[in-house]
C-alpha cells in the first residue's frame, strides 16, 4: 500500500493543505467584511423620504459647505487614500443628494428610433 491509500499523510502536505485553507478563508471573510469597514454615514432612502423639508434644506446646505471645503483643497498635498477617500465622500453625497430629489431632472425622454416612428407616422397620417 502507498501512502496516499493507508490514509497516512506526510505532515508537509497535511501543512500545506492547512495553510491553503487559512488562506482562503483569509480571502473569504476579507470580501465578506469589506462592505462593512466601507459603512458610511450617508442616511438611506428611507431616512431621506421621512425628513421635513427643513431637515432636507439644513443637509444640502452642509453638503454643499463640504464640497466648497473640499474644492477649495490643496489636493497635491494629499495621499492617494486621502484622494480616494475623497471621491467616495463627493460620490456619496452626490447619490445623497440624488436621493433628496435636487439633481433629478424632470422631462420626456424620446429616443431617436421612438422619434422616427412618430415623424413616420405623422407624415402616413397627413
Amino acid at each position: 500500500m502507498n501512502q496516499l491509500t493507508s490514509g497516512h499523510y506526510p505532515k508537509y502536505i497535511l501543512r500545506i493543505g492547512m495553510l491553503l485553507s487559512v488562506f482562503f478563508l483569509a480571502f473569504t471573510l476579507r470580501g465578506v467584511c469589506a462592505p462593512i469597514a466601507g459603512h458610511s454615514e450617508a442616511p438611506t432612502r428611507e431616512a431621506i423620504a421621512n425628513m421635513t423639508e427643513e431637515q432636507k434644506e439644513s443637509r444640502m446646505q452642509a453638503m454643499k459647505e463640504r464640497v466648497g471645503e473640499i474644492k477649495a483643497m490643496d489636493k497635491s498635498t494629499l495621499t492617494k487614500e486621502e484622494r480616494k477617500a475623497l471621491r467616495t465622500e463627493l460620490k456619496q453625497m452626490n447619490k445623497e443628494a440624488r436621493a433628496m430629489g435636487r439633481h433629478a431632472v424632470t422631462g420626456v425622454y424620446i429616443s431617436v428610433g421612438a422619434l422616427i416612428i412618430i415623424i413616420l407616422l405623422l407624415i402616413i397620417i397627413i
